[in-house]
């Protein structure tokens, strides 16, 4: 079962409160997202711990649910 984008950002919201967090469907199918993820707490994290704190939110979705997630994170500026 597809993932529907106000879930997937429920999820984000739920871990990390103050973000920014828009969702895209890429292919109009519920499987293919490009999400973006602005949020303070990001701050002098890597880029890699920054998706991961967004795939931990997903709580185990990602390859599931949700097959394709296009990911961009930053800290506000």
């Amino acid at each position: 079962m597809a993932m529907v984008a106000g879930e997937i950002e429920a999820l984000i919201r739920q871990a990390l409160p103050d973000a920014s967090v828009t969702i895209e469907d890429l292919a109009g199918d519920g499987d293919h997202y490009a999400a973006t993820v602005v949020s303070e707490q990001f701050r002098g994290l890597s880029r890699v711990r920054q998706h991961q704190i967004v795939y931990t939110a997903l709580r185990g979705r990602m390859g599931g649910e949700l097959h394709a997630l296009a990911l961009q994170t930053s800290a506000p500026e």
